[in-house]
């Protein structure tokens, strides 16, 4: 496989503003819903960030906010999932 048909990787930002809590994560079917995987950073304004790459597509997340999974609530789509609660939705567009 050449280079040029490998899929084209982007950096994604997602920020979450809880000022109360202690610990987030970003979790998904990117990293296999892996709580642990991608833990966010808080700034100094309370905002909880994290970035990762990913190639074009659709993929669903929460944020796992001190060992409670949320959907995203700036996300503009959501679905149900099998345990009857909402995950988020992004499209990363090529």
């Amino acid at each position: 496989m050449s280079a040029n048909t490998a899929p084209r990787m982007m950096n994604v930002s997602f920020v979450l503003l809880d000022l109360g809590a202690i610990q987030v994560a970003l979790s998904g079917d990117f990293n296999g819903w892996s709580p642990d995987a991608s833990p966010m950073e808080r700034d100094e304004d309370g905002h909880w960030y994290t970035t990762v790459a990913l190639a074009p597509g659709r993929y669903e997340y929460k944020f796992v906010v001190d060992r409670e999974w949320i959907p995203d609530p700036r996300a503009t789509e959501q679905v149900w999932n099998a345990y009857g609660t909402l995950n988020s939705v992004i499209r990363i567009r090529g």
